[in-house]
């Protein structure tokens, strides 16, 4: 196999770029008032700038997966052997489960009293533990393997978790969220194993594309990424298979579109997947022959994704705890579950959070204090070469 240099940078814009969106996410769901009330995909609740502010955040997830597989397979293309991967994989896979049971949900809550909600690195490290096993397959099964778990998966929609007795909560990790509980404990697993696995082995599968010249690359990449989006288009508009939830006719255009694209998330269904990831390839093959400058800030956040990560939701939660306070007088409420994890309604104010205006604010303030904090990081990546930084 040709052996791969460098940093590819229309990989770390698309990632960049969605790192930017998520951050928004994660402010909203922290700061706003809707998210207090009714879940921002409710058409019969939402607001049009709710729900595309959470829409666009769609494709941060599915993007994550699947340039963690394409990561993965161009790290391997840096001189290292199949076995080097594979326990690169594993390592690294756990070690992001552990994060997500220890350190993400101490900065989601600042405690260990909520509920447990297992969330994107759990869906990261398991998938990254399977792919661990999968690499030693040709591409070519992988690809199988992938797309037939990302096509299939609605196929199990009927299968519900209580069919399995006492072993439902591994359906509900596997494919079903649901609410697990062990003793005290209760658990919610959001981000259900299928199809992420598949999400991440096609992007493994799509680094192949970067062993061919630039041309053909962005032609296959470009080709793919229209495909996509037009099966989704395609399949949407039959309203038959590929989403449990159908579209249906709203009040008005505008939300007969957002009803449209009100795909289902938890698991993430084959139109989802077609929505988020049939963009995310154009984008690549779009990005392909782009070059910008080293200091640009979409770059500077794409090439540090974990560092970002942890130190945007530390800030975001940090900002609600501060607004609170200045607004209301008292923060104490914030450390006992919010009603959308079963906490009591009446413990935070009637009017509780903020418009989506202040949100926006706290999301551009953040940016801007995450850029240099992350410049400094990314320079350190580049100038060491310490094991262990490959796990950050």
């Amino acid at each position: 196999m040709p052996v791969t240099k460098g940093r590819i940078q229309s990989i770390d814009l698309v990632r960049g770029a969605v790192m930017i969106l998520m951050a928004i996410d994660h402010v909203r769901e922290f700061l706003s008032s809707a998210a207090y009330a009714f879940r921002p995909e409710d058409l019969a609740r939402t607001t049009a700038p709710v729900f595309l502010t959470r829409w666009i955040t769609h494709f941060c997830a599915p993007v994550f997966l699947f340039a963690a597989g394409l990561g993965a397979f161009l790290w391997a293309r840096r001189g290292r052997s199949r076995g080097e991967l594979s326990r690169f994989l594993w390592t690294r896979g756990l070690w992001l489960v552990v994060l997500e049971l220890t350190a993400i949900r101490f900065l989601m809550y600042f405690s260990f009293s909520f509920p447990l909600v297992l969330t994107v690195f759990w869906a990261l490290g398991w998938s990254m533990v399977a792919m661990a096993a999968l690499v030693y397959l040709p591409p070519r099964a992988i690809a199988v393997i992938s797309v037939g778990m990302i096509a299939l998966h609605n196929l199990l929609d009927p299968v519900r978790a209580a069919d399995f007795g006492r072993w439902a909560w591994l359906w509900n990790v596997l494919h079903q969220p649901g609410v697990i509980r062990a003793g005290a404990t209760v658990i919610i697993p959001g981000y259900s194993l299928i199809p992420w696995l598949g999400v991440m082995g096609a992007g493994y599968c799509c680094g192949t594309l970067y062993l061919m010249d630039a041309e053909r690359r962005r032609a296959l990449l470009i080709r793919t990424g229209a495909v996509l989006t037009s099966a989704f288009i395609l399949l949407r508009g039959l309203n038959f298979y590929g989403d449990p939830a159908r579209w249906s006719v709203q009040s008005s255009a505008l939300f007969t579109a957002l009803s449209f694209l009100n795909c289902t998330k938890y698991p993430p269904s084959l139109l989802f997947l077609l929505m988020t990831l049939g963009p995310a390839l154009l984008a690549l093959g779009l990005l392909d022959s782009v070059r910008v400058s080293e200091s640009n800030p979409v770059l500077v956040f794409g090439r540090v994704p974990f560092f970002y990560y942890v130190i945007h939701l530390g800030m975001a939660h940090l900002a609600l705890v501060l607004l609170t306070y200045l607004r209301y007088g008292a923060a104490n409420f914030l450390f006992t579950p919010p009603p959308t994890l079963g906490g009591p309604r009446q413990a935070f104010p009637a009017d509780f959070g903020f418009g989506l205006g202040t949100c926006y604010a706290v999301w551009f303030a953040m940016l801007i204090a995450l850029y240099p904090l992350c410049r400094w990081f990314a320079g350190v990546k580049q100038r060491r070469k310490d094991w262990w930084l490959s796990y950050l």
